[in-house]
Parts: C-alpha cells; structure tokens; sequence
C-alpha cells in the first residue's frame, strides 16, 4: 500500500469521524451551560459606531414617570441629543407636607431616558438659574471617569455638555454626583436610563417607570410643612419617609398604574436610595421574567426581587384576574408606615377559574350584647370644616388604610372587617372607635354579621389631626352614619388610653 494511498484513507476515515460526531450532535440537545459559558468568557464586541454620520442626530424623547418612551425601533446606531435640566422645586411629599426637591428635569425621579446600544449619547445637562447648588450627572450606562460626573460639573445658571457610546444594554440608574453625593441623591436626584439591545426588548402591552427612595425629614412622618432635609437621619439611615415616585401617594388612586385583563406589563424598577435595598413585591401577582440587576438575562417566576440603591430589575408579568394590586417594597413597616405602597388597577371580565373569590366561610361566633349608642357629633370647632376634613382623609386613607380595608371600604373577606356600612361604627360610641384606631384591636370580632379574628395594628403614630380627618371621611363615605371627629377628641382618647 502506497504512502499516499494511505494518507488518503487516513483523511476518508478522519472524515467519516467528524460526519459521526456532527450527526450525533444534531440529535442530542445543545449544551447550554457550555454555550452561556462560552459568551460569557467571549462577549460579543461593542457594536461599531464608528460609522454613523456626524449628522444623522436624534432628539431624545424623555418622560416624567410613571410613563416610557417608546421603544427605539432602530435598526443602527444613531447620534442621540439627550438635553435635561435640573430643577430645584418645592412638591408635595404627604398630605400636607412640602418638600425642597432637587430633580432632574422637574419630577422625582427624573426624566426616562431611552436609547439603544451603541448610539453616540450627545449629553446636554443645564442648572437652572435658580438653583442654589451646583450639580452633575453620573450615569451608570458610561463607560469614563465619574460615569460623566467629571465632565457634567454645572453651576447655577450654565449648562455643560459631553458625549458618551452606549456601549452596554441593560437599565442603568443615573444621579447626581456632586459633594455632598449622598445629599444630592437623598433631595431626589436619581432616574433610569435604558440602553435597549440591537433587537430591543420584548414587545408589551403596557410600560411603566417606578423608582423607590427613602427620603430624611427634619420633622417625624406626617409633620405638616415645608420640611428641611436632616443629614444625621441620612447618616444613621433611619428615613422618615421610604415612596415611590417621589412622594406618598404618587402611585396611588386616580394616579395608580392600569392595565386590562391579559395585557403584559412590563415595570423598569429602580431604587434611588440613597441607603436603602428593596424588595419589591406586587401584591396578587407573579413575575414570569425578571431581568435582575437591569441586565440582560433574566429569571423565571419570581414573588419579589430584591434590587440594591443604585440598582435596577426588568420585571415583565401578565395580569389574568381584574382588581386592584399594591406594589409593594415587602419590608412591609415601609409600604404600610413610610409610605412605599403603590396600585396597579387591572379592568376587565372574570374568569372563576383563574381566581373565584371567596367561596365559603365556616366560621361562627356567638353574638356580641349590644353596647353604646350611635355615634353622636359632639366635636368642638375646628379650623377645617367637615368637607375639608372628608377632603383631607381621603387622601390619607388611599396611602395608609387602603391597602387593607380597599379603596371601597369592602375590606378583604376572611381577614379584614368591611368599613363600608359598618355596624361596628353604629354600635360603639365615638370614644371607643377612636381608641381601636389609636391602639389598635386584636382577636374575634363581628361586622355586619360576620366574623372575624384578625390583628388591627396601632395608628398612633399619627398626628391627631390625621387621625381626626381620616376618621371623618370613613364615617361620611359607604352608606356609614356620618358625623365629624375632631382632634381635640382624639387628644382626648389619647391621654387617656381608652379602647
């Protein structure tokens, strides 16, 4: 046998090797740890920007939360003008409380922005001339010094400029970085930027823009006023205030999120901080994809994720059943006594099998002796008339009893007493109605003919002022008595414990 007879069964036979191996690799499933391992130790290069065109210039088009701008759909890089303004600005925080907030484009937080990767970022970044700080920007989508602080360092009355590549896909926290940082940041000076892959995001039906900060008041929760911020409650990280958007209430009645049955919604969440981790939660539903970190893979079905200050997720769910949902940040002293609590109104038809609502209740109680008579108003003047006082509960009502007792007053069958059409409030005088509000109630109970047997934890963390409003517009709303409940009733249960 020749050498080059040989040398060429040798190739026949490595040849027919390889034909095996790749049949038989075409007919087992793809290693995909070996193939996530491999991206991972060889990631794709930065897109080539190199080519767009000096003036091929897009306007950037930015979106006071909870809103979005529309996605890219760009099929190439592209140089994007990104013009914000800060704005010092006094806002609602609470019901009655004023705050001196530092922004990025008027709102806390600030403007979304939304480009895709590898889009040469034009950045614009003005102090308004009324501004008493100096100010800059870092965004953590910048690859450079500083994430553009260093290049971003704007007086009062100037504006600066500078220009970055997108070089990562992901959602990205930006805040203001000026000294003293954590100052700037606890004021309000924070938002989101979206760097969308080549592909973009997965289409939804719905998108919204949620933010979660703990905020440092000189005055404890719910002093009425302008209030100061308190450096040493920053530094001993103990907020007087943890929200959403920016301020109690943001998310919350008429300005709740919605959404129709079987939309897909998808939440760009981030956390301001300046100290505090979340872990957000939405009351009701499950997230089929998380995006943890802001990157771009994601995990499946998850109850809450946690998300650090400076940080972000993706979270993209289906909404099946009709109703109101809280969001929620799950260290719960937060959502129910700081304020982090929001809504997400979901319209639409039922499906019994998907969710049927209460079916049975098996519980029985012996009847309660009738006790005091109707509630008698015999509040003393007031500086707030009756419907300034309905006005005002109302409001505190939607950010501190709702997430509880529902916007109707229905309660929640099983665990929570109804207020709407309550006899409780018919059959106990006023005094004893005020103390279970004040000092709360545990154990059986019945309302309006059912049972109950549940913990009602203590409101007296509130001002008697609150306390007075919220009570009033519980008694004028849902078909209940009526009447007015005035602080110095309160005051009066408060000194001397009665329940």
């Amino acid at each position: 046998m020749s050498k080059d007879f040989r040398r060429t069964i040798g190739v026949l036979r490595a040849s027919a090797i390889a034909l095996a191996l790749v049949a038989s690799a075409c007919e087992q499933k793809p290693d995909v740890g070996a193939m996530q391992r491999h991206f991972t130790e060889h990631p794709a290069p930065p897109p080539d920007v190199t080519s767009v065109p000096s003036d091929d210039r897009i306007m950037a088009v930015l979106t006071s939360p909870p809103n979005v701008p529309p996605p890219t759909n760009r099929t190439k890089p592209a140089r994007v003008v990104v013009k914000l303004t800060v704005k010092e600005v006094v806002m609602p925080m609470a019901d009655g409380v004023q705050y001196s907030y530092w922004t990025f484009g008027g709102t806390v937080p600030g403007s979304f922005i939304r480009v895709r990767q590898g889009d040469v970022v034009e950045f614009h970044l003005q102090n308004d001339a009324t501004s008493t700080m100096p100010h800059n920007i870092d965004l953590h989508a910048v690859t450079g010094p500083g994430g553009g602080a260093a290049s971003s360092f704007t007086a009062p009355g100037h504006a600066s400029q500078f220009t970055f590549r997108a070089l990562n896909p992901g959602l990205f926290v930006y805040h203001c970085a000026t000294a003293p940082v954590p100052m700037h940041v606890a004021n309000g000076m924070y938002g989101l930027i979206l760097v969308e892959p080549p592909g973009g995001l997965p289409p939804v039906d719905r998108e919204y823009y949620v933010m979660e900060g703990d905020f440092y008041t000189k005055g404890k929760y719910h002093a009425k006023g302008l209030q100061a911020f308190d450096m040493d409650k920053g530094i001993e990280e103990r907020p007087t205030y943890v929200v959403f958007n920016g301020a109690e209430g943001s998310l919350l009645g008429d300005k709740s999120l919605k959404a129709y049955v079987g939309d897909s919604v998808r939440i760009f969440f981030g956390v301001g901080g300046p100290n505090l981790t979340s872990s957000f939660h939405v009351i009701g539903e499950v997230f089929d994809r998380v995006y943890m970190e802001g990157g771009t893979h994601y995990q499946e079905n998850v109850q809450t994720t946690m998300v650090p200050a400076g940080g972000s997720a993706i979270l993209d769910f289906r909404v099946q059943v009709p109703g109101a949902y809280a969001l929620v940040d799950h260290s719960l002293f937060r959502a129910f006594n700081q304020g982090a609590v929001g809504t997400l109104k979901v319209s639409g038809p039922e499906d019994k099998l998907l969710y049927s609502g209460k079916q049975e209740d098996s519980l029985a109680e012996k009847e309660q002796a009738p006790q005091a008579p109707v509630l008698v108003d015999s509040a003393p003047p007031s500086t707030l008339t009756r419907d300034e006082r309905i006005a005002a509960g109302k409001t505190l009502f939607a950010s501190t009893c709702s997430a509880c007792h529902q916007a109707t007053g229905s309660g929640l069958p099983g665990s929570i007493p109804p207020l709407a059409g309550s006899d409780f409030l018919v059959k106990n005088d006023k005094e004893r109605v005020i103390g279970v509000v004040l000092n709360g109630l545990s154990g059986p109970v019945k309302v309006n003919g059912t049972s109950f047997n549940s913990v009602m934890p203590t409101w007296n963390h509130l001002t008697n002022d609150e306390l007075a409003n919220v009570l009033t517009y519980v008694l004028n709303s849902w078909g209940n008595p009526g009447g007015e409940v005035a602080p110095a009733e309160i005051a009066k249960v408060r000194g001397s414990g009665a329940i």
